[in-house]
């Protein structure tokens, strides 16, 4: 590695395989690390060497600036002078480069040189656009921008912007690459894992084509440290159709490369997807974002949300037979390990309950026409007394509607409203757009009765971040808490509402209550325990779930499938480390021999467990710390809170990837949605 040598980032590392297309795997020389990687695309050598051997890449950048001052001040011979008679000539014209920007007959930048597309520099700024593109959801042709790239030249000259063609066949294709190796080997030592497995129907118009939606497999882990993790496996384009069989095909093909086939202790998908409705909007109630109208599904049109439904499943014009197909492959493809979204559920309660109150959307309609008249006719400081402004200015105001997502944001918005009303008539001014008595006790009484099951909404769904992963021991409390709600409460303006709430709970989320899983997921969180049961069944319950599942790793058996040769249960981890002084046999033998503590059985366990009271330390947090005093529960815990109780993460970049698939904006091509969305659900892999 001398000084007069070219300068390349591949001196730290040996090389021990090169194949086609540039693709080398190479060690690194200080500690061993194998990256893999092209040859044209060399970030993870520098972010390797930048993250782990500061002091290597420290010397890396001096060794790059020293050969570009050499560069650059033998180029400045031929470029200052000739002195002749006083008088100054240049060799060179300066003028302004065309490709980045720079300025320099060469394309370098005044006092300096272009960087080379190796230089640390070059390659941290492309990093950093790539970054940028996926966290956005932007397309790549950002980057042949005027504007984007005259920014660039100003904050900094030297940097060559790459093309569009080498950012969406290189750069993210490379980045996809080091997320799926970072993937694999987290999955590989993971002591316990679930999956999800969500369905997005395509956008419509020409530019979708055939595609008849999208298929989104993550994975929700265990690491050794009772850290939970979440990845996402495949965003794969369903093409051509999306009946039961391809999906099954590619969700087994997905498990299969990525070695969690046979592992998953649980699937979460819904039993009919073609039921699967459309995030649900309170009737009536279309809330306008900058004087435009957001797209908002309306609860009351059955027929509509059923083909809204359909098409984002991928499903065909097929009906009830459509729904039987689902059902009866899913349920074999599947088995039982398959679990139903709880978000969803809770989801379709709510939209049952809005279903059977029609009179309620005359009340919502003329609640949101107030909203957007004051949202845009009130000054910003009156509105955020009421409103708030955590992130931004409320809709009208040059922010994005605040009731967009959902049904439960938008009754927030809508109780908030209800308690300043007459502050928000008096500053308005338009009393014939002021909701009269009946309406504020119907609308009244819609946000008391739907305030629990806001309640619950936030705690599985929260505000969407990808990260975040909720457990299912909530589902139970809250499906408890949800039926004594409704049994206590009276709704004399409209009575259909609860009923129909009622319905819908004991339909789609009462049986959760008898299930052995929800029980036993329950019963291990030290929020809960079996402080909300008195029947000593529920107790039986987790004795036989528990013995069932606490089975030693070499007989340990998934609902599935067949355990895989990797996976790991708590026994088989290495034993705590002791003191490093050995004791001397005659030294200390007057020190009695220890009697050898008797293991538990696992009724003693449960019966220890149950014994200590209630505490609100994060589950995972407990069974950390309390994994050698009740193993057995330890290594079901360990797989219980890895199933989600929402597939939040995958929903949200959905969400997101729908807003910039829209026709009318014609931002992102499906061609490079599915590398997007892989690169921004697993960013934390990569760049955190």
């Amino acid at each position: 590695m001398a000084s007069n040598s070219k300068v390349s980032i591949l001196d730290y590392f040996n090389i021990v395989f090169e194949g086609e297309n540039g693709k080398i795997e190479s060690n690194c020389k200080a500690c061993g690390t194998r990256i893999q990687a092209k040859r044209s695309v060399t970030s993870n050598f520098v972010t390797h060497l930048k993250r782990k051997h500061q002091a290597m890449y420290d010397e890396f950048v001096k060794r790059k600036d020293m050969k570009r001052e050499a560069y650059s001040s033998s180029s400045m011979h031929g470029l200052t002078t000739a002195t002749n008679g006083g008088s100054v000539r240049f060799s060179h014209t300066i003028s302004a480069g065309a490709g980045g920007g720079g300025i320099g007959g060469a394309g370098g930048a005044a006092g300096g040189t272009k960087f080379d597309r190796h230089d640390p520099r070059q390659v941290l700024i492309s990093e950093a656009i790539a970054k940028m593109i996926v966290r956005d959801l932007q397309p790549a042709s950002i980057v042949e921008n005027q504007g984007f790239r005259e920014l660039l030249a100003l904050l900094e000259p030297r940097f060559t912007p790459e093309s569009r063609r080498y950012v969406q066949s290189q750069l993210l294709p490379a980045y996809a690459y080091q997320a799926q190796l970072a993937t694999r080997q987290a999955l590989a030592s993971a002591h316990a894992l679930s999956l999800s497995l969500d369905l997005w129907s395509g956008p419509s118009g020409a530019s979708a084509g055939a595609n008849a939606g999208y298929l989104g497999v993550t994975c929700h882990f265990l690491t050794a440290d009772w850290q939970m993790r979440s990845a996402l496996l495949a965003c794969l384009s369903l093409v051509g159709g999306s009946s039961s069989n391809r999906v099954l095909t590619e969700f087994q093909e997905v498990c299969h490369a990525n070695g969690v086939l046979g592992r998953a202790f649980r699937v979460v998908a819904d039993a009919f997807p073609a039921e699967t409705w459309p995030t649900c909007h309170l009737p009536g109630f279309h809330i306008h974002a900058n004087g435009e109208g957001e797209e908002e599904e309306e609860v009351d049109s059955g027929n509509e949300d059923a083909q809204g439904a359909d098409k984002r499943n991928g499903g065909s014009d097929g009906g009830e037979e459509v729904g039987e197909e689902w059902g009866d492959l899913w349920d074999q493809g599947l088995g039982v390990c398959r679990v139903d979204c709880f978000s969803r559920s809770l989801d379709a309660c709510v939209r049952e309950g809005l279903r059977s109150c029609p009179q309620l959307s005359s009340a919502l309609a003329k609640a949101a026409c107030f909203y957007n008249y004051i949202t845009s006719a009130v000054p910003t400081e009156k509105l955020n007394q009421v409103f708030g402004n955590p992130e931004g200015p409320p809709a009208g105001l040059g922010g994005p509607a605040p009731v967009e997502r959902d049904w439960a944001s938008q009754l927030k918005v809508l109780r908030r409203m209800l308690d300043c009303a007459d502050f928000l008539e008096e500053v308005s001014g338009r009393g014939e757009l002021a909701l009269g008595s009946p309406e504020r006790a119907l609308l009244r009484e819609l946000t008391d009765t739907l305030e629990p099951f806001t309640e619950a909404w936030d705690m599985v769904q929260g505000d969407r971040q990808a990260d975040r992963h909720v457990a299912l021991s909530l589902a139970l409390p809250c499906v408890l808490g949800l039926r004594k709600h409704l049994s206590e409460t009276s709704t004399p303006h409209c009575p259909s509402l609860l009923l129909g709430l009622a319905q819908g709970v004991e339909r789609r989320l009462a049986p959760l209550l008898q299930d052995p899983l929800y029980i036993t997921a329950t019963t291990l969180d030290p929020q809960f325990k079996l402080s909300w049961s008195s029947d000593d069944w529920h107790r039986q319950v987790v004795l036989e779930e528990v013995s069932k599942l606490s089975t030693p790793a070499s007989s340990l058996q998934d609902p599935c499938s067949e355990t895989h040769p990797q996976a790991q249960s708590p026994s088989s981890q290495a034993p705590s480390p002791v003191s490093s002084l050995a004791r001397p046999c005659k030294l200390f033998s007057f020190i009695k021999q220890r009697p050898t503590a008797q293991a538990k059985s696992l009724e003693q366990e449960l019966a220890a467990y149950l014994h200590e009271e209630p505490t609100d330390e994060e589950p995972l947090h407990y069974w950390r710390r309390k994994a050698i005093d009740f193993p057995q529960l330890a290594q079901v815990a360990q797989r219980a809170f890895t199933i989600p109780a929402s597939s939040t993460g995958v929903e949200t970049i959905f969400s997101l990837a729908g807003r910039c698939l829209r026709p009318e904006t014609g931002r992102v091509l499906p061609k490079n949605l599915e590398t997007l969305i892989y690169l921004k659900a697993n960013y934390r892999l990569l760049w955190m």
